[in-house]
């Protein structure tokens, strides 16, 4: 009997023939799950890193305005912001100008605005709370800060968690002490690098 079995055991591990159609059935799960896996955590990375880039790009942008900016303008920004990032997700800016008082030693807000949800504006009273990732800066010098925060939905659901990115770029303005922000008023906002023509017009 155990001669029997060992036989037929040997015969079996040598046996080749199978059926592609089982194979197919049993593998391809596992396959699409791999992939799905990749493709969710490769997103996942992308948006982190588009939002990042819309963060630097606004900052960047407002840090070289020679002119005061308005609500239009800042609506303008969260516009953008919007196109950068993903289309099937809301993102939430918050666009401030920060100065620090050495005789004070604190900083002190200019003006904030938002667009989008979960964000509040900030204030002399609460500029505190995030005055440690702000950077050190000479008497009365001014720091555009952009914040943004972006849910997002993983591509599918393999254990990845939905994700809320936060980003906090600061920029310091390039060609003019301060930006200045106007309620309600018109204004061409345009920036000049070192040129006659206006570069951005809103």
């Amino acid at each position: 009997m155990i001669n029997f079995l060992s036989k037929r055991l040997k015969a079996y591990g040598r046996e080749t023939d199978g059926s592609v159609s089982i194979e197919f059935a049993v593998y391809m799960p596992f396959l699409l799950m791999i992939f799905a896996a990749i493709y969710t955590y490769f997103d996942a990375f992308r948006q982190e890193s588009v939002n990042l880039k819309a963060a630097y790009t606004i900052s960047d942008l407002i840090s070289r305005e020679t002119n005061y900016v308005n609500e239009t303008y800042i609506d303008s920004m969260h516009s953008m912001a919007d196109l950068l990032i993903r289309s099937d997700s809301s993102i939430a800016l918050r666009i401030s100008v920060v100065r620090w008082d050495e005789d004070d030693e604190r900083y002190y807000v200019d003006w904030s605005k938002v667009r989008g949800t979960g964000l509040l504006i900030w204030t002399d009273a609460n500029i505190s709370e995030v005055e440690d990732n702000l950077p050190t800066m000479p008497d009365q010098e001014r720091v555009v800060l952009v914040e943004t925060v972006n849910d997002v939905t993983a591509a599918f659901k393999i254990g990845l968690p939905d994700m809320q990115i936060r980003n906090f770029v600061f920029t310091r303005p390039r060609f003019a002490p301060q930006i200045v922000f106007v309620d309600d008023a018109p204004n061409s906002n345009s920036h000049n690098d070192n040129s006659n023509t206006n570069a951005f017009v809103y």
